[in-house]
Parts: structure tokens; C-alpha cells; sequence
């Protein structure tokens, strides 16, 4: 089975979504993305950079995601992006490569860049007519952090 056309535009525009609606702070906007019985896994950073803690369900991913309301900033830039089809007709797959800017103000008033360069391996379904996300692991390959001379934080 090949992946179409309009297939892949379509996908494109769902892991965009996923990284404008988090850096918009659309937290129930992102949990729509995902397939009623998702599963999302992620690192436990900055200790741990593979996906680690699993979290099941629309409402139980959102309010994870939510976390995101307590950066100031963020910029989620999609550097990359392959889709495939998946086993059965209706699913696909995808490899997300991402860097993530995490704005915040330190103690001394001065501002930092977290920065992560991680990975998403997708799981996809198509729910009625649109795309959703049905399992999404997220790989951090290094964390980095850099100094910020402006920004246009709180």
C-alpha cells in the first residue's frame, strides 16, 4: 500500500498543527489531534532522553501537554519529515525531526534558551475523514542551553 498525494499534505499539516497549537498554548486544540485511545510517550528530561513515561487517552494526553502553559515562549521548528503507509489501509506512519525552544526568565533576571533537538515516531489513523495521531514516542538527541539578549516573554 503507497501513502498519497494528498495523504502526505494532509499529515504535514497535523504534525504542524501539533507544534503551532503548543506554541500558541491550544492545549485542548493539540489533545484533538490525537485518536480518542492515543498513546504518547515521553522523556523524562533531562535525565532521561528515550521515551519513558507513557500517557493513554485524548484528556490524559492534554493534560500532560499542558505543562506548556508554564514556558513563557516556546518555538517548535519542524526540520524534517517522512511519511509512509502503515500495516493496514487507514494507518500511516511518520519520523518528525524537531527543535524546541524553551524561553524562560532565570533567578538572576536573565533569560535562557532550553533548547531540545528531538524526534517523533508517529503512529497514524485516519479518524472519519481527517488524520489523527494514534501513538506519538518522542526521542531527545541533545539538550543544549544558550543565552537569550531579547525576547518577547512575560
Amino acid at each position: 500500500m503507497t501513502l498519497g498525494f494528498a495523504d502526505r499534505v494532509a499529515l504535514g499539516d497535523l504534525v504542524a498543527r501539533y507544534a503551532l497549537h503548543a506554541d500558541r498554548r491550544e492545549i485542548d486544540a493539540m489533545g484533538e489531534l490525537f485518536t480518542e485511545d492515543a498513546v504518547l510517550v515521553l522523556p523524562d528530561a533531562p535525565d532521561e532522553l528515550d521515551p519513558v513515561r507513557t500517557f493513554t487517552g485524548r484528556s490524559e494526553i492534554a493534560a500532560t501537554l499542558s505543562v506548556l502553559n508554564g514556558i513563557p515562549v516556546t518555538v517548535h521548528a519542524l526540520v524534517g519529515q517522512v511519511f509512509g503507509a502503515g500495516p493496514e489501509p487507514g494507518t500511516a506512519t511518520g519520523e518528525i525531526a524537531c527543535v524546541a525552544h524553551h524561553m524562560t526568565s532565570r533567578e538572576d533576571g536573565k533569560v535562557s534558551d532550553l533548547v531540545w533537538h528531538c524526534r517523533y515516531t508517529d503512529a497514524y489513523r485516519l479518524d472519519g475523514t481527517a488524520w489523527r495521531i494514534a501513538r506519538r514516542e518522542q526521542r531527545i538527541d541533545s539538550i543544549e542551553t544558550r543565552p537569550v539578549r531579547r525576547w518577547r516573554g512575560a
